[in-house]
């Protein structure tokens, strides 16, 4: 992939994310929820002028190269009047986004798409904004109950949808770059660890007349990809249902002469997966990530035990939170303890 750029910048605004917490602790390359309602010009501090939490994930992605500038969605999240409403009061024009990455197709990814396409559509023009899916996003999910029931989810947006919204859908399940080389958005994540196999709970079907099979590796999911240039690969994985021993190894593979400096995003940690985190904790060592900013579906559980081990390189994601990925800015101190070894089982 020669063709992605080394960015000079990143600034990346978290717009959508299962956290609120102004208290969370933040690396030194972060500015709070409540420096940006500051900045975005808010006169007191109230549950009007925060940002709301609720589950999804969705990013604003702006890069630098020279006078260049790119701006790009990642993911949206789940509902469009909280998606709008914290863009709002980050200041935040959709305006100004050329492109939309739709990592798969779950309503908590997707569920605030057709609002921000209109609001977009509104400022840019019909035909001024890419969205970029591949087919099998579209079939429809469920999750199989305990009880044996089958619990349907939101459909999401259909290609059709979204250009009657005024976007332009590229639909293809291939790898490629977006907007002059910034970002890389991939085709297909191998499942190849040995223990993230997925959720035997996860159902699909293309349309009510077919019946419901086992979906447990959802390989509709894509991950980006940023090269910041003098730090390394921040690689953006929203849900990890491919695992993010499997995003971590395919991005090696990828672009193996450039470290990964950054692993954003949710982990899939959490609830059901919390038997893996032991495995996924020692499965990451060796790929020397420099931070992992976890949010979404990591889970406390798995939170709390890549700080024991991975310590200050560790932080929680949260709606309102920037970061800023860019060599010219000082650079936060590194730990270098090796990481704390677990049972192959978890004790709780």
């Amino acid at each position: 992939m020669s063709d992605l750029a080394a960015v000079d910048s990143l600034t990346v605004d978290v717009i959508t994310d299962n956290v609120s917490d102004t208290y969370a602790s933040k690396p030194a390359f972060a500015l709070s929820e409540m420096a940006n309602i500051l900045k975005a010009g808010a006169k007191e501090i109230s549950g009007e002028t925060l940002l709301v939490a609720n589950l999804g994930y969705g990013l604003r992605l702006r890069t630098k190269v020279g006078a260049k500038q790119h701006t790009l969605l990642f993911d949206t999240g789940t509902e469009g009047a909280a998606f709008l409403r914290n863009c709002r009061n980050m200041a935040i024009d959709l305006g100004e986004v050329e492109e939309i990455a739709v990592t798969h197709g779950h309503w908590d990814h997707m569920g605030a798409l057709p609002a921000a396409l209109d609001t977009i559509a509104a400022r840019r023009g019909r035909g001024s904004v890419a969205v970029h899916v591949n087919p099998e996003m579209f079939n429809e999910r469920g999750v199989l109950l305990q009880d044996g029931t089958i619990f349907p989810a939101a459909r999401v947006p259909t290609p059709a949808q979204m250009e009657a919204q005024g976007a332009r859908v590229v639909n293809d399940g291939q790898a490629r770059t977006l907007l002059d080389g910034h970002f890389y958005y991939s085709g297909e994540i191998p499942r190849v660890s040995a223990f993230e196999k997925g959720r035997e709970d996860h159902l699909c079907r293309k349309d009510n007349s077919e019946e419901w099979r086992p979906d447990p590796f959802l390989m509709d999911e894509r991950m980006l990809i940023v090269n910041v240039r003098d730090l390394g690969l921040v690689v953006f994985s929203a849900c990890s249902h491919a695992g993010i021993v499997n995003v971590c190894t395919e991005a090696k593979r990828l672009f193996p002469d450039i470290p990964i400096h950054a692993v954003m995003g949710g982990l899939h940690l959490g609830g059901v997966m919390e038997r893996l985190i032991p495995q996924t904790v020692e499965a990451l060592e060796p790929f020397d990530i420099g931070h992992f900013i976890t949010g979404h579906c990591t889970g406390w559980r798995a939170l709390h035990a890549l700080a024991n081990a991975y310590g200050d390189r560790v932080s929680q994601s949260a709606v309102g939170t920037s970061y800023m990925f860019d060599a010219t800015l000082p650079q936060p101190a590194r730990e270098t303890r090796p990481p704390t070894k677990f049972e192959t089982k978890p004790t709780w």
